[in-house]
């Protein structure tokens, strides 16, 4: 590898180690010309299938375009950063274990509200909105009445999605 501040045309590799997720390994190198330090990051290419989109066209699959979307759908939400690089994770996982040269966006789609309903139910419900192109609020309705019997609420933990918005009345203390 050339050194990216002198352009010598080797360097050595001081240290590797895989990164979290242990899909990359990071190695440390050092330009015997420059003694800069610097780092690169080694990762498996594997082909990934064309998406099938609704109206019949085919375009590469764009990791950047999923991220983007989850992100849109987790914004302003008390999720943890990492999740959405789990999300994209775990929809590549699936895309390299369907061997198929193309797949429809409807079933990338249906894989990310998966991940979505998993981690954050409002999320979910704003993917599935822009998703399934709901018409109206009746839609919406549907879609949380569906996903709430299909979730067990954790009391305490969430707000419910629709209904009694008032919060409890305060609790008196004896004296």
């Amino acid at each position: 590898m050339h050194c990216p501040f002198c352009q010598h045309e080797d360097t050595r590799v001081i240290d590797s180690r895989l990164t979290e997720d242990g899909s990359t390994v990071r190695r440390r190198r050092e330009c015997p010309a420059c003694g800069e330090r610097f780092n690169t990051f080694e990762t498996a290419e594997i082909k990934l299938p064309h998406v099938v989109k609704s109206d019949g066209r085919r375009e590469a699959f764009d990791e950047h375009k999923l991220k983007s979307g989850v992100e849109r759908a987790l914004q302003k939400r008390p999720v943890p950063s990492d999740a959405v690089d789990e999300v994209v994770r775990n929809i590549l996982r699936l895309l390299r274990q369907v061997n198929e040269r193309e797949v429809p966006s409807r079933r990338i789609g249906e894989w990310v509200m998966d991940e979505l309903r998993r981690i954050d139910s409002v999320a979910y419900v704003r993917f599935a909105s822009v998703y399934r192109r709901f018409a109206d609020v009746q839609a919406f309705r549907e879609e949380i009445e569906k996903l709430e019997r299909d979730l067990p609420v954790l009391e305490g933990l969430q707000l419910p999605l629709l209904g009694n918005t008032t919060p409890p009345p305060p609790s008196r203390k004896k004296s």
